[in-house]
């Protein structure tokens, strides 16, 4: 018996010593993360985001939210180079468009499930293996940008030009948004929004995306579904994060060609892109 209350004894008290500190480090992060914000934002990091579309039109509001979140994202995520140098221009590059999708969303922290961000020069050779019929192929994709629940892959190559330039791309809107698909759980192009919102959310992005696929199927009359291009047609997750990009790198052709999906995106990010830009 006494054996058996040693062994209780001891490992409530281990228990308790790795709760002790585990309050300790989050006290000390905390207490680093609120010294770094009681700092003026640097000077240098403004030049950058002055450099971008989206960050001028912010309200003055707006600027100082994001501010402090770029902040905690460059100071709370693990960011890793390969063969490449990741500088300050880099993470708050990185940082400014991931907490844009977020500016107007009620979130704690950006992306609190993310850890890692990993940072390539040039595109990345990826190797797919798929099956038809029991037949199995190698290929060899060539990727931008890649993201799962807690790592994101960026290529600054092309992360940088369309940062700094309107394009219909931008792999940090697309990475991202996958990232926030992502946080209920299931990657499918529905992220967390009010139940009340779902039915409205799924008929729009859902009509648009079979159409889409129609059009694919067909590979004519494109017309307004050029715009969107045939990588939305993937799948419902990969439709979100195009468009997503389409929402904050093009939005005026957006709400003119599809005025729904538009403002389902309007109304999802809380965000007025076409006053952004």
């Amino acid at each position: 018996m006494d054996y058996y209350i040693f062994l209780l004894e001891f490992f409530f008290g281990l228990g308790f010593f790795v709760l002790f500190i585990y309050f300790i480090l989050k006290q000390r992060e905390k207490n680093r993360l609120s010294k770094l914000l009681s700092k003026p934002f640097d000077k240098k990091f403004i030049e950058y985001l002055k450099q971008t579309p989206h960050y001028m039109n912010l309200t003055k509001e707006d600027k100082e939210k994001i501010h402090k979140s770029i902040i905690i994202f460059a100071n709370t995520k693990e960011f890793i180079g390969i063969d490449i140098e990741v500088t300050s221009e880099i993470k708050v590059i990185i940082a400014f468009y991931a907490c844009l999708l977020l500016l107007h969303r009620t979130t704690k922290n950006c992306y609190d499930n993310l850890k890692t961000i990993i940072v390539y020069p040039s595109a990345v050779a990826y190797k797919n293996v798929h099956s038809s019929n029991g037949i199995y192929s190698n290929e060899q994709l060539l990727i931008d940008g890649q993201a799962s629940n807690d790592v994101v892959i960026i290529v600054w190559h092309d992360a940088k030009k369309e940062a700094y330039h309107l394009h219909h791309d931008n792999v940090i809107v697309h990475e991202f948004a996958h990232e926030i698909d992502f946080m209920d759980g299931e990657i499918d192009g529905i992220p967390p929004m009010e139940h009340s919102k779902y039915a409205s959310w799924t008929n729009v992005l859902f009509k648009d995306y079979k159409r889409l696929n129609k059009v694919i199927l067909k590979n004519r009359d494109w017309g307004k579904y050029k715009l969107l291009g045939s990588y939305a047609g993937t799948n419902e997750a990969e439709f979100f994060a195009v468009v997503s990009e389409r929402f904050f790198e093009t939005p005026k052709s957006l709400k003119h060609h599809f005025p729904e999906l538009y403002n389902e995106l309007k109304d999802f990010y809380d965000i007025d892109t076409v006053k952004l830009v």
